[in-house]
């Protein structure tokens, strides 16, 4: 008897549990989900899609997005915003070839790349953490001065390295794979186990979820932060060391042109809430990836340039609204 009790409860429980249980799969994996989806469809919109030339040609556009995509995340997470990224990386880019054909070294171009931009994103972590300006007024105005700077200096226009080697940066490749790739992958797999693995990870999720409380908890949430956006600082100027690299020039004018709306745009579909907390490091490089299939997709199929940002534009709105109902 208490066996058919027993049973007569399972088979109660089980159907009930069944919703939870898709539930909870979505809500981890819904950014994977969509991109096998949006994958598949477009293989059988363009037969081009699948061929590993092409494959390999959308990884290489979404690299340096990608890079910007990861610090965004962090700073996210926290509860800010980076609206400076485009800028931040004009400026780098600027003088890095200032110091790439001054000095005549890579070295020398690359270490001065990583000291701007980690420069630059220190000033946007002072000016939040210990000015207590909005994250959005305060990469809002370096976004403004950054651009103005790169500008000046090149005044207006663009400026191309005289060192032949430093084109191999981002023209190279180890088994058919570009190097801005390979740098897109490694960076994403370091981001990852900081932010998954170590203690500075859990400290920038506490924060974003409860920043008073993380300030309870003795986390020393102004030194957080000021880490939190220099890292997004240095990440930029990985991004702009391969831009520069690639043409051996950079533009003051376009370079970095509204590069934080994608990088914003991929965290978003990656499934990190704005409002901070919430989010996985993996989630970004998917929704990274998605934005770089359905633009390749659409070029395939000879779809107007002026309807691509329509297309961004929907997939934020619907990956926000599918947020809200978790």
């Amino acid at each position: 008897m208490a066996n058919t009790e027993r049973k007569e409860t399972n088979h109660q429980t089980s159907p009930s549990n069944t919703p939870s249980r898709l539930s909870w799969l979505w809500s981890e994996y819904s950014v994977i989900i969509a991109f096998l989806i949006i994958f598949i469809a477009a293989s059988i919109m363009s037969p081009r899609f699948l061929d590993i030339n092409n494959q390999l040609n959308i990884l290489m556009h979404v690299s340096i997005i990608g890079i910007i995509a990861l610090g965004m995340t962090v700073v996210m997470l926290s509860g800010g915003i980076d609206l400076s990224v485009g800028s931040v990386l004009a400026l780098v880019g600027v003088i890095t070839v200032i110091a790439l054909n001054a000095s005549g070294s890579i070295f020398v171009a690359v270490l001065t790349a990583f000291i701007v931009g980690s420069f630059a994103g220190l000033l946007n972590g002072l000016m939040v953490a210990k000015g207590k300006i909005a994250s959005f007024i305060a990469t809002l105005g370096m976004m403004a001065a950054a651009r103005s700077i790169a500008l000046y200096i090149a005044d207006g226009g663009s400026m191309s390295g005289e060192v032949s080697g430093f084109t191999a940066i981002a023209n190279s490749d180890l088994w058919m794979i570009d190097y801005p790739i390979i740098i897109f992958l490694i960076m994403t797999a370091l981001i990852y186990i900081l932010m998954h693995k170590t203690r500075f990870g859990r400290y920038v999720y506490a924060i974003g979820s409860n920043e008073k409380a993380a300030v309870l908890s003795a986390i020393r949430v102004d030194r957080v932060k000021l880490g939190v956006y220099s890292l997004a600082g240095l990440l930029v100027s990985v991004a702009a060391i391969i831009e520069t690299s690639r043409l051996n020039s950079i533009s003051s004018s376009s370079s970095g042109m509204l590069y934080e709306l994608d990088a914003i745009a991929a965290v978003i579909i990656g499934g990190t809430r704005m409002t901070g907390g919430k989010g996985k490091i993996i989630g970004t490089f998917f929704g990274v990836l998605i934005l770089g299939i359905l633009n390749n997709t659409m070029n395939l199929m000879n779809v107007s340039p002026h309807l691509q940002g329509l297309v961004k534009g929907l997939i934020i709105i619907i990956a926000v609204v599918f947020q809200k109902r978790e």
